[in-house]
């Protein structure tokens, strides 16, 4: 049986959560206070109920504690972000994953039971400073403090040289774990592996190590 999730909050970040979880396949029951986003969302996904994610009986009766993951999107409004993943907590939710503004209000979501906090607007800057900095870079995805996984465009730098050339694990510390060539994806690439121009290569490693590649290409 796949998973079900529910989203509460249908602004621009839940309402792209909701519709991606559906359009893969996904059961999804979506939660807002607004009328018209409820209305706007009822053909979008499984489910959309207009409901107050604050008030307890509302998400009981819902059926809330069936849903293998539950997404707290409400952005604006702090307090009922932090009353609805208390209240979920309360009834039962087995993951709870919570939208927080900044580190503190995600460490009180993190202290109060949250199973996962997202910080998508400084997320989203972090990706788009990498690509400012550097253009070949095409995304960039934190795994902990210190270290990430980026995919950089292949350029001259990188253009007709195998990864035994490059030696990027030498000079630069980092790993290659896939190179994309247009829709073929190697995921284990190979020292002989000769890189072309338009190559996405897929590196993780630590952030300093990444920045010194980041300037390279």
């Amino acid at each position: 049986m796949s998973k079900q999730f529910a989203v509460i909050g249908l602004g621009r970040f839940g309402g792209s959560v909701a519709k991606t979880l559906h359009d893969m396949g996904y059961e999804v029951l979506a939660i807002d206070r607004d009328a018209q986003r409820v209305q706007d969302y009822a053909q979008i996904v499984t489910h959309s109920v207009e409901a107050d994610s604050t008030d307890e009986n509302a998400l009981r009766a819902l059926g809330i504690r069936n849903f293998d993951v539950v997404v707290v999107s409400i952005g604006e409004d702090i307090q009922s972000n932090i009353m609805t993943t208390l209240i979920l907590q309360e009834i039962g939710v087995e993951k709870v994953v919570v939208k927080a503004r900044n580190d503190l209000h995600g460490k009180v979501l993190y202290k109060i039971g949250a199973y996962k906090v997202i910080f998508p607007e400084r997320d989203m800057g972090v990706r788009v400073v990498h690509n400012l900095i550097s253009p070949n870079i095409l995304d960039y995805i934190e795994l902990a403090d210190d270290y990430s996984i980026i995919e950089i465009s292949a350029g001259e730098f990188f253009a007709g040289k195998t990864l035994e050339n490059l030696d990027i694990r030498a000079r630069f510390g980092c790993n290659v774990m896939a190179i994309k060539s247009g829709t073929k994806i190697n995921i284990a690439p190979l020292a002989d592996d000769v890189i072309r121009v338009g190559d996405i290569l897929v590196v993780i490693g630590h952030n300093s190590d990444l920045k010194k590649l980041e300037e390279k290409a």
